[in-house]
């Protein structure tokens, strides 16, 4: 069987790492436990951005979510992306849907309603981390 590609939205990486929220930290295990996790240099960019803001202080030190980014780019494999895609309401969430085509994914698990909304999207599930948890 081949792998399957998961690909997780910023809002469920800071979900995970600033909150520890039940279901996007569910919804990571249940990926590492049944495909790959695949990201791109955008979206690690975006990861990095947003887990160092200091609006974050107050909840978890910089250094843990550092730690955590690093520990989450371990786990997966880097994307090279080839396709270019101007598709979403929210253009900085077409990177999610590049990276999506480029490696053939099943599925982009994520909170942003601008992606939620173009489920699927040319064959790729765009699901919640609940509805992700329910259908994998």
């Amino acid at each position: 069987m081949p792998d399957k590609y998961f690909i997780i939205d910023t809002n469920v990486v800071i979900s995970i790492a600033v909150f520890s929220l039940f279901s996007p930290t569910s919804a990571l295990e249940k990926i590492l436990s049944s495909g790959i996790l695949v990201f791109s240099e955008q979206v690690l960019q975006e990861y990095a951005e947003t887990l160092s803001r200091n609006k974050f202080d107050k909840y978890i030190s910089i250094e843990k979510r550092l730690v955590f980014l690093q520990k989450l780019i371990e786990k997966g494999i880097l994307i090279t992306v080839s396709e270019e895609i101007k598709a979403c309401r929210d253009p900085k969430d077409d990177k999610y849907l590049e990276l999506a085509l480029t490696c053939n994914a099943s599925c982009i698990i994520t909170g942003d309603k601008d992606l939620l909304v173009l489920n699927p999207f040319k064959d790729i599930s765009i699901l919640t981390p609940v509805d992700f948890i329910a259908q994998y």
